[in-house]
C-alpha cells in the first residue's frame, strides 16, 4: 500500500470501503428470494403439486386450492425477507453515507465513507467513528498517544492506547498480512527512508473504534470494506434447529410415505374396477383420451390421489409454526419480571426458533466471573514478603480512612486492616515495592479531569481494582505516554521510562513491564497466574513460595481471585542484549508471536517473589436460589472458568451448587492419560482442571462428569470450553444451553444448542453472539422453567392437534375412494379444501399454541419438577404422533360412514331423498368442523378472550361463508366454478342432517373424554395434580403444603 497513492492502489485491486449487508436489489429480489424460499423441501413439494394439478388428466381438483395457500406462504415469507432486507438497505446507507476528511490533492477534502479507499490518509477528529482499518500517522496529543473505545469492535466499553510508531516517520509504503478476524494480531512493515519500521496492533485503528479524549489524528487506510477486520468478524452464526425440527423432519418423510402406500392402494383399485366395472360402460362413458387401458388410469389415479391426499402434511403447518414461536419470542421481551431496573436492560429473544427448545435444556454450562458474579473487583485481601493482610467484611464498620495519609486517595476505596497502612508509614521495603509493581504493571488509562481528580479507565475490572489499591496507599498512576510512566510515590512525582511491554494472554497467563527508575537501575515487575509464575521464581524464593502458596489456597478457598507478583532487577548488558533480540523477534515476518514469547520467557526467569493479590468478585443476586431451582428440574449445571481450582470450588459452595452432604469430592488434576485414568472415580462432585480435559479420555471423562451432581472445570481456555460443550453434545445427545458475558464465553455460546449472553460488565460481544440475553443470570429460571416449559407445551399440543385435523379431513377422502370407482372424485367442495386450513381452522389453533398454558408462571417456579416432561420429551415423540394419527383416522371413519349410513335412506320431508354428492359433501364437512372445533375447546387449557373469538368465530365463519359460497348470487356470477348452488341453505334445514351430526360428534368426542377422565384419575401427571390443587385450595398456605406434598411424591 502506498500512502494517497490511488492508482498505484488501484492496481491490487483492494476492496472498497462500500458495506452491503442486504442480499437483495430491486432487479434480484424477486428470482433470488424465490430460489431461497424454494430451497425448503416442503416449498418444493407444494409446487410439484401446483405443477399436477395443472395437467387436467390427473387434476380433479381447481389448481387455486394449492396456489393460494402457496402464494399466501411465499409472500408472508417475502414480505418478512423483503422487510428485513429493507432496513439491512438503510443501514448499510445510513453508514456508507457518512461524511469522511479525505486527504486528496494536498487538502483536506470531504469523502462519503463508500467512496474512501485503500491508501487513503484520514483525518479524524474526537468522538468520531474510524472509517476503516487505519495505521496511525500522527495525533494531536503529546507523544503520538490516542484514546479509542472498542465497544462495537470486541464489546469492550473500557478506552485504550494506540501508540504513535514514531513521530518522525510518514508511509512510504506499507506491507502486512492479508485481511483476517483476528482482532488483537497484525504484523506488517512500514518502509519509510530505506528503513522498516515493525507495525502491530498498537499501531492500528479498527473500523467500529470511537476516537476519545483526543482532539485529532490523521490514519493510512490499510484494509477497507469487508476486508476490515470488523466485518471480517461478521461472519454468520451457525444455524441451530430444535429437536421437534428435526423429529418433524422425519415424520414428514413418514407422512409422505404413507400418502405414497394410499395412493398405491388406491391406483390398485382403479386398475381393479377399471378392468371388471369400468370396460361395462365404455359403450356410452369411454375413457378420456389419452387413456387407452385400464393400467394407465391407474397411473393416473395414484397421481390424482397424490393431489388429492397431499392435505396430510398442509403448507400452513410451516407458517403456524413460525408464527407461534414468534409471539413466543414477544412474551420473552415483554416480560417485566426479567427486565433489570439498575440497568434499564430488557430481556431479548435474539432468535425465534429456539424457543420449545428452552423447555428441554438437560445441561447449563455458566462462566463464573460475570455471570455468576458481579464482575465489580474490591481489592480485599494480600500477601506481602511472607505476611498477610487483610480482615473484616464489608458488613463491618472499622474501614481504613486514607485521606489524612493520602490527599489523592479514592473515598470509596474499602480496606479492613491497618497493619498494611502502617506498614507502608513506616517505609517496608516490600510494601512499598509491592504497590509500585502495582503502580506500573498495567495497561490502565489515567484521566485527570481536575486537580486530584483521578479517573482510571482498566481493560478489565481485576485491572482496575489493583491500580485504585496502589493509589490509596500511596502509590499513585497519574499518566503515561509511549515511553514513561508517572507516578506520585508518598506524595513525590516519579517519572519512568518504560523499556518494554511484555503483554497478557490467555497462554502466557502473566502480564511484565519493564521500566527504568530516575536512578537509572533497570527492573523487570510481573505479575500473573500462580501456575506460571511460581515456576519461574529464584531457588532461593523456595521458603517465602510456600508459605505465599499457603496464603494463595486460603484466598482460594475464600472464594477470591489471585494474582502472584514478583520482580527482578536487569543489568545494563543483560538489557541491551535482550533488547536487540527482543526488535529482532519483533520485526519478525514469519512466527513472529512464537518468537516474541521465546524473548518474553527469556527475561521473565529468576524473579524475586513479592506476594499475592486477593480480589473479591460477589456473587449476584439470586444466583443460589436459581442453581437451586434449576437442579431440582433436574438441569445440571456446570460451571467452566479459569480461576483456580480453589476459587472456583468456594464459589460453588457460595452458590449452593455444592452442598455440604457430598461427601465425595474429586479433583481431576492429571497431565496424563494414565494419571486423569486413575483419578476418575464415582463421585458426587468432580473438580477438573484444565490439564485433565488435554488428555484424550472423552468417554472416561463424560461418563463420570455425568454421573456427578456438580461439576466445575477449572483454569479452562475459551476453547476448551467450546470443546467441553461439545463432548456432551456428542456423547449425550442432550440438550445444552451456554451462558456467559464475555468475549472468552463466544466459543462456548456458539457451541451450544442454545446461547444466553449476559449484558454485564465485559461489554456486549456475548449479547450479539447469543440466542437469548438479559442483564442477571437469576433471569435463567424464568427463561427456562416458564417461557421454555410453556414454549414447549404450546407447541407439543399444537403439533399433535394440528396432525389429528388433518388425518381426520384427508383420510376421509380415501374412504369415499371405495364407493366412487376410486375415480379420485372429492368429498368436499373445492373451496373447503382451499379455506379448510387458512380460515376454517387456522385461528384457533394459533390461538391455542400462543397462548395456552397448563400451570400458572409462580406455580411452574414453586414445582420445577413440572419441567421434567421436556427433558424426557414426552409432550410430542413417535409414540404421541402415532396416537394423533389414529385419533385422525377413528374420526374419520365415523365423519364418512356415519353420514353414509344415515343419508343413504333418508328423505326429505317433501319425500325427495337425501342421499345425493352434495347434500353428502356439506353434511361430512360441516361435522369436521363441528367436531375439530369441540376438540380444540377440549385441548385449550387456558381460555382467553382471543382463545373465544377465535374458536367460536372460526365456527361462525364456516357457516357464514358456506352460505356464500352456495348462494344464487355467485352461482349467476361465477357458474362454472360455483356448482353447489342453494346446498347450503337445503341441507342445514333438514332434521336429520343435524341429528347425524350430533351423533357423529358425540362418537368421535365421549370416547376421547373418556380416556382423559380415566387417565385423570388413574394415572394423573404432575401437572394435573397442580392444577386440582389450585382449583381446591383457595388459600395460599394450603398451596404450599400442597407442593411440599408433590415434592416428596414425585
Amino acid at each position: 500500500v502506498k500512502a494517497n497513492d490511488r492508482e498505484y492502489n488501484e492496481k491490487f485491486q483492494y476492496a472498497s470501503n462500500c458495506i452491503m449487508t442486504s442480499k437483495y436489489n430491486m432487479l434480484t429480489f424477486l428470482p433470488v428470494n424465490l430460489f431461497e424460499q424454494f430451497q425448503e423441501v416442503a416449498n418444493t413439494y407444494f409446487l410439484f403439486l401446483l405443477i399436477l394439478q395443472l395437467i387436467p388428466q390427473i387434476s380433479s381438483l381447481s389448481w387455486f386450492t394449492t396456489i393460494v395457500p402457496l402464494a399466501l406462504v411465499l409472500s408472508i415469507t417475502a414480505v418478512k425477507d423483503a422487510t428485513d432486507d429493507y432496513f439491512r438497505h438503510r443501514s448499510d446507507n445510513q453508514v456508507n453515507n457518512h461524511q469522511s476528511q479525505v486527504l486528496i490533492r494536498g487538502s483536506l477534502q470531504k469523502e462519503r465513507w463508500m467512496n474512501v479507499r485503500v491508501g487513503d490518509i484520514i483525518k479524524l477528529e474526537n468522538n468520531q467513528s474510524v472509517v476503516a482499518d487505519l495505521l496511525l500517522l500522527s495525533s494531536s496529543e503529546p507523544h503520538g498517544l490516542c484514546y479509542i473505545e472498542t465497544a462495537e469492535l470486541d464489546g469492550s466499553e473500557n478506552t485504550q492506547l494506540t501508540f504513535l510508531l514514531s513521530e518522525d516517520t510518514v508511509s512510504e509504503a506499507v506491507v502486512c498480512e492479508p485481511p483476517n478476524n483476528k482482532l488483537d494480531r497484525f504484523c506488517g512493515t512500514l518502509y519509510w527512508r530505506d528503513k522498516k519500521y515493525p507495525l502491530t496492533n498498537q499501531n492500528m485503528l479498527l473500523r467500529g473504534c470511537v476516537l476519545r479524549n483526543t482532539e485529532a489524528c490523521y490514519g493510512l487506510v490499510i484494509f477497507a470494506g469487508p476486508d476490515t477486520k470488523l466485518m471480517q468478524n461478521s461472519g454468520r452464526t451457525k444455524f441451530k434447529r430444535t429437536s421437534i425440527d428435526r423429529l418433524m423432519n422425519t415424520l414428514v418423510l413418514w407422512i409422505f410415505g404413507f400418502l405414497v402406500c394410499m395412493g398405491v392402494i388406491l391406483a390398485v383399485g382403479n386398475a381393479v374396477w377399471e378392468k371388471e366395472v369400468g370396460s361395462l360402460f365404455q359403450s356410452y362413458l369411454p375413457w378420456d383420451p389419452p387413456v387407452d387401458n385400464f393400467l394407465f388410469s391407474a397411473f393416473l389415479s395414484f397421481w390424482s390421489y397424490v393431489i388429492i391426499l397431499n392435505t396430510v402434511v398442509p403448507i400452513s403447518l410451516y407458517v403456524s409454526v413460525e408464527v407461534i414461536r414468534l409471539g413466543h419470542s414477544y412474551f420473552i421481551n415483554w416480560d417485566r419480571q426479567m427486565f433489570c431496573s439498575q440497568c434499564n436492560t430488557a430481556a431479548e429473544a435474539r432468535t425465534t426458533t429456539l424457543n420449545e427448545e428452552l423447555g428441554q435444556v438437560e445441561y447449563v454450562f455458566s462462566d463464573k466471573t460475570g455471570t455468576l458474579t458481579q464482575n465489580i473487583m474490591s481489592f480485599n485481601k494480600c500477601s506481602i514478603n511472607g505476611q498477610a493482610y487483610g480482615k473484616g467484611t464489608s458488613r463491618e464498620k472499622n474501614t481504613l480512612d486514607f485521606t489524612p495519609f493520602n490527599p489523592l486517595a479514592n473515598p470509596d476505596f474499602c480496606f479492613y486492616d491497618e497493619k498494611l497502612l502502617e506498614s507502608v508509614k513506616v517505609g517496608d521495603w516490600h510494601s512499598h515495592e509491592y504497590f509500585r509493581l502495582l503502580s506500573l504493571c498495567h495497561t490502565v488509562m489515567s484521566e485527570e479531569k481536575s486537580e486530584g481528580e483521578l479517573v482510571y479507565k482498566a481493560q478489565s475490572p481485576d485491572e482496575g481494582a489493583l491500580v485504585k489499591a496502589a493509589r490509596n496507599f500511596g502509590f499513585v498512576f497519574r499518566s503515561r505516554t509511549p515511553g514513561t510512566i508517572t507516578t506520585t510515590e508518598l506524595g513525590r512525582t516519579v517519572t519512568y521510562s518504560l523499556l518494554a511491554i511484555l503483554d497478557f494472554n490467555n497462554i502466557r497467563k502473566r502480564m511484565s513491564v519493564i521500566v527504568r527508575n530516575p536512578a537509572g537501575r533497570i527492573r523487570l515487575y510481573c505479575k500473573g497466574a500462580d501456575t506460571v509464575l511460581l515456576e519461574r521464581l529464584h531457588p532461593c524464593n523456595q521458603e517465602l513460595m510456600t508459605i505465599t502458596s499457603d496464603h494463595l489456597n486460603e484466598y482460594a478457598a475464600d472464594g477470591l481471585r489471585t494474582l502472584a507478583l514478583a520482580y527482578r532487577d536487569v543489568s545494563e548488558e543483560e538489557w541491551e542484549v535482550w533488547s536487540e533480540s527482543h526488535r529482532s523477534a519483533d520485526k519478525a515476518v514469519d512466527c513472529r508471536e512464537d518468537r516474541l514469547a521465546a524473548a518474553y520467557d527469556k527475561i521473565e526467569q529468576d524473579m524475586m517473589l513479592l506476594g499475592a493479590t486477593a480480589i473479591e468478585d460477589k456473587l449476584q443476586e439470586g444466583v443460589s436460589e436459581t442453581i437451586a431451582l434449576l437442579s431440582l428440574a433436574n438441569i445440571k449445571v456446570w460451571v467452566l472458568t479459569g480461576d483456580k481450582q480453589e476459587t472456583a470450588v468456594n464459589i460453588g459452595y457460595s452458590c449452593k451448587m455444592l452442598t455440604d452432604d457430598m461427601m465425595e469430592v474429586f479433583t481431576i488434576s492429571g497431565r496424563t492419560v494414565q494419571s486423569v485414568r486413575q483419578e476418575l472415580g464415582n463421585p458426587s462432585f468432580i473438580a477438573v482442571d484444565a490439564h485433565a480435559l488435554e488428555a484424550d479420555m472423552e468417554v472416561e471423562f463424560v461418563s463420570t462428569a455425568c454421573a456427578c451432581k456438580a461439576v466445575i472445570c477449572c483454569r479452562v481456555t475459551p476453547l476448551q470450553k467450546a470443546q467441553v460443550v461439545e463432548l456432551i453434545k456428542k456423547h449425550k445427545k442432550a440438550v445444552t444451553l451456554a451462558i456467559g458475558d464475555g468475549a472468552n464465553d463466544v466459543s462456548m455460546i456458539k457451541s451450544a444448542h442454545i446461547g444466553v449472553g449476559i449484558s454485564g460488565q465485559e461489554g456486549i460481544q456475548a449479547v450479539l453472539a447469543s440466542d437469548y440475553s438479559f442483564a442477571q443470570f437469576r433471569f435463567l429460571q424464568r427463561l427456562l422453567l416458564v417461557h421454555g416449559r410453556w414454549s414447549y407445551l404450546r407447541m407439543c399440543r399444537f403439533l399433535c392437534y394440528f396432525f389429528y385435523k388433518n388425518f381426520a379431513f384427508t383420510m376421509v377422502h380415501f374412504w369415499f375412494g371405495f364407493f366412487c370407482g376410486f375415480s379420485a372424485q372429492t368429498v368436499y367442495d373445492q373451496f373447503f379444501i382451499t379455506l379448510y386450513n387458512i380460515v376454517y381452522t387456522s385461528l384457533p389453533v394459533l390461538a391455542m399454541g400462543i397462548f395456552d398454558q397448563d400451570v400458572p408462571d409462580h406455580r411452574s417456579l414453586e414445582c420445577p419438577k413440572l419441567y421434567e416432561p421436556g427433558q424426557l420429551n414426552l409432550l410430542f415423540n413417535k409414540k404421541e404422533f402415532f396416537i394423533c394419527i389414529a385419533q385422525g383416522i377413528y374420526t374419520s371413519v365415523v365423519l364418512f360412514f356415519m353420514p353414509y349410513a344415515v343419508l343413504s335412506n333418508a328423505t326429505q320431508s317433501t319425500g325427495v331423498p337425501l342421499a345425493d354428492y352434495q347434500t353428502f359433501a356439506a353434511t361430512t364437512a360441516t361435522a369436521l368442523v363441528i367436531v375439530v372445533s369441540v376438540q380444540i375447546a377440549l385441548d385449550t387449557g387456558f381460555w382467553t378472550v382471543i382463545n373465544h373469538v377465535f374458536v367460536w368465530g372460526s365456527l361462525g365463519l364456516y357457516f357464514t361463508i358456506m352460505l356464500a359460497l352456495h348462494s344464487q348470487t355467485l352461482f349467476r356470477i361465477f357458474p362454472k366454478q360455483f356448482h353447489f348452488v342453494g346446498c347450503a341453505q337445503s341441507t342445514l334445514l333438514q332434521p336429520v342432517v343435524w341429528l347425524t351430526i350430533a351423533l357423529a360428534t358425540a362418537i368421535c368426542i365421549v370416547p376421547v373424554l373418556a380416556f382423559r377422565f380415566l387417565k385423570l384419575d388413574l394415572k394423573p401427571q404432575l401437572s394435573d395434580t397442580v392444577r386440582t390443587h389450585l382449583c381446591v385450595s383457595p388459600y395460599s398456605r394450603e398451596i404450599r403444603r400442597s407442593a411440599a406434598f408433590f415434592y416428596a411424591k414425585y
